[in-house]
């Protein structure tokens, strides 16, 4: 017997935040994802999108990228088409980071110095998820949301908020340990 639920077929992460005060340098928050492969499901991903980005198979994209959080609405969204992705991909991990500055330049930014951040993880016009970083205020980086593949191959999403503390590219080789 068939399951009338095909899992979750393409998914849309959007992401917003404030901008900083005037005279201030810009808060430019990122959406990252990386894919994991089953042979190394919480190691090395297989790929990251990122900054204007997309995975090389054109499934996981970076529909729109913001450096200041200027504008209406979601600044940034990813958009995962997960039923294109190819079986051997069975976890896809998405987070956020804050992109700092130059170092030295003071100290590095954390999500309780950006007013008003949001994310949301929707599935057509259905939300999965949505908050705001209150949680991990004190972290520049964080993981979101959670994809799995189980055997049937079918999508499923969690939920999950992890803070990290470090910079983008140590956060994009251990999002999937988080």
């Amino acid at each position: 017997m068939s399951s009338l639920r095909k899992g979750i077929e393409k998914a849309e992460v959007g992401l917003k935040w404030d901008p900083s005060p005037i005279g201030s340098p810009p808060h430019d928050l990122d959406l990252v994802a990386a894919a994991y492969t089953g042979e190394d499901p919480q190691g090395t991903p297989e790929y990251v999108v990122h900054f204007d980005s997309r995975s090389p198979d054109g499934t996981i994209t970076l529909d729109r990228d913001s450096r200041t959080g200027q504008g209406f609405g979601y600044d940034e969204v990813m958009t995962l088409e997960l039923e294109r992705l190819a079986p051997r991909f069975t976890r896809v991990v998405v987070g956020v980071a804050i992109q700092q500055g130059e170092p030295g330049e003071g100290p590095a930014k954390v999500f309780g110095d950006v007013s008003h951040t949001a994310v949301r993880v929707r599935e057509g016009y259905t939300d999965l998820s949505e908050h705001d970083f209150s949680q991990v205020r004190e972290s520049p980086a964080a993981t979101v949301a959670e994809f799995v593949r189980d055997a049937e191959g079918e999508w499923s999403f969690h939920e999950t908020v992890h803070g990290f503390d470090g910079d983008l590219t140590a956060f994009a080789a251990a999002m999937g340990a988080l």
